[in-house]
């Protein structure tokens, strides 16, 4: 089918093609029909004024059920009491469509509607709208102003979530209990990790913490270079991003961004050891609230008799899901991997290889939950100063470690017994991270 472009850029179909009317259409109130755009699939609506057509113009899935008694009855007893409670506690949505402008006792109906907590979609003229109008005259009763409103609304718990006008002198509003939509205290964070944008694994960390982070925190993601923009007035830092720290940033440049922040936790391991300074890594860890470890050499080494050291568990695991290979050509990984491929990607094609041999510990990790035979080799560097991190992992998954450069026969209970642990502990360092913002927005 041709789709031409009229003037306005507009989609239209061939005249020839139109779909010709028998009857003409009858015309309907834009009041109702704006009314129908507020409401969501598949909500019941309950229509308190009654005597619209919206009925017919709700979304697919939608019930209706409006009052059955007219608009004067339910005036009247409202005045005594009255009010149809139960069809409106049945529902989803609650329309009112000229009505309000009729109720003299505004309080009265509100305090009903507080009971309900449902959304309620309402149609007003409001005084600052028509001045010059007889509103006696079309039977209006109150004479609210826009402000007068808002604090009606207030007032029995509800906020204007959405409004449209109707014409010259009439809006339409949607409410929504004004618990739900609470807006949270926003607060800043400063995520500091890894240097290299292209490593596979910082690039896994970053969108781990994203998803951790609550919806009203504004992140900093600060590495090496960029400390220097850190601000002073972090309500929180995160330092590292499940990665290994190496021992060069553990400087006075990172502790004052800790120790300016009201509060600070740590989610990294440590590699290359012997090359770390023991009393500046003290004096992080004090700084710290929470130091979530990635393996438990760390928390040997270096926290032991802390209180505020965890062993997390190497988290870039809960991103790689258990797998099956198919492809019997053994895969060799090389660091270039995360910069090669998207992360998606990236992960595919490694759980593709049943044998798997990487030099990068991250591509390592993702391999083991799915490869059935795999190796590994630390990076080139002195025995003495090796870097560790394939020892702590294999060590943390399996109970022992494995010679370099040769394979070994994957234990997938295993790997999928310390994926379900490390799994519940992320969702600890969700929890942890929320609980501390709430503490620092408390006490601000």
């Amino acid at each position: 089918m041709n789709l031409h472009v009229n003037a306005d850029l507009a989609l239209e179909l061939p005249p020839d093609l139109a779909c010709p009317s028998s009857t003409p259409e009858k015309p309907t109130d834009r009041r109702v029909e704006l009314a129908a755009q507020f409401i969501p699939a598949g909500a019941r609506v309950f229509d308190l004024g009654g005597g619209t057509r919206l009925q017919a113009l709700l979304p697919n899935g939608c019930s209706y059920s409006c009052s059955d008694r007219p608009l004067a009855t339910l005036i009247r007893d409202l005045k005594s009491g009255g009010f149809p409670t139960k069809a409106a506690l049945d529902c989803d949505v609650i329309v009112m469509l000229g009505v309000l402008e009729r109720i003299d006792d505004v309080e009265n109906l509100f305090t009903h509607l507080r009971f309900c907590r449902h959304d309620i979609i309402l149609s007003y003229h409001a005084s600052d709208l028509t001045t010059g109008v007889d509103r006696a005259a079309r039977g209006f009763v109150n004479h609210l102003s826009f402000y007068e409103l808002t604090r009606l609304f207030d007032h029995y718990g509800f906020r204007i979530e959405c409004t449209t006008p109707v014409d010259e002198t009439q809006v339409l509003m949607r409410l929504t209990p004004s618990e739900w939509l609470s807006a949270p205290a926003a607060c800043r964070v400063a995520v500091i990790s890894a240097d290299d944008a292209g490593d596979f694994g910082a690039r896994l960390g970053r969108q781990i913490i994203n998803t951790l982070l609550p919806g009203e925190a504004e992140a900093d993601h600060l590495n090496l270079h960029t400390l220097g923009q850190a601000r002073g007035n972090y309500d929180l830092v995160v330092l590292g991003t499940g990665d290994s720290l190496f021992p060069t940033p553990l400087g006075e440049e990172i502790l004052d961004v800790v120790s300016h922040a009201k509060a600070a936790i740590g989610i990294f391991g440590t590699h290359s050891r012997e090359l770390i300074s023991r009393p500046v890594l003290d004096r992080l860890i004090d700084r710290l609230d929470t130091w979530f470890t990635r393996y438990e050499d760390d928390v040997l080494m270096y926290g032991r008799g802390r209180r505020n050291v965890v062993h997390l568990g190497d988290w870039l695991i809960d991103q790689f899901p258990l797998a099956r290979p198919i492809n019997d050509e053994p895969l060799m990984i090389s660091e270039e991997v995360g910069q090669e491929f998207a992360l998606d990607r990236a992960i595919r094609t490694i759980q593709q290889h049943k044998q798997v041999y990487s030099t990068l510990p991250s591509a390592l990790l993702c391999a083991l939950t799915s490869a059935e035979l795999a190796a590994y080799t630390e990076p080139s560097m002195p025995r003495s100063l090796a870097g560790g991190q394939f020892r702590s992992m294999l060590i943390d998954i399996f109970g022992r470690t494995f010679p370099e450069q040769k394979f070994f026969l994957v234990d997938r209970d295993a790997v999928t017994w310390y994926k379900a642990r490390v799994h519940r502990n992320v969702g600890k360092v969700g929890a942890r991270i929320a609980a501390i913002l709430r503490d620092v927005a408390v006490a601000a």
